[in-house]
């Protein structure tokens, strides 16, 4: 199974997403953020429900946008 996540920056911690399914972890550098994500994934992956949840995604585009509040 592919899966797609992103790693951004918050504080002093490198954050990882998975886009697939509602799943994130942490490390200090990119590689531990990588590793954990993995590891949070193949636990998350265990149970059956976690494979119901599983959105398909073939592209991914990055941008962003500013909201007025």
């Amino acid at each position: 199974m592919t899966l797609k996540y992103i790693i951004y920056r918050e504080d002093k911690y490198y954050v990882a997403q998975c886009l697939n399914v509602d799943v994130s972890t942490f490390g200090e550098s990119i590689q531990e953020a990588q590793k954990n994500l993995k590891e949070a994934l193949e636990l998350y992956f265990e149970d059956k429900q976690g494979r119901k949840e599983y959105i398909q995604i073939d592209e991914v585009l990055f941008g962003e946008t500013v909201v007025n509040v």
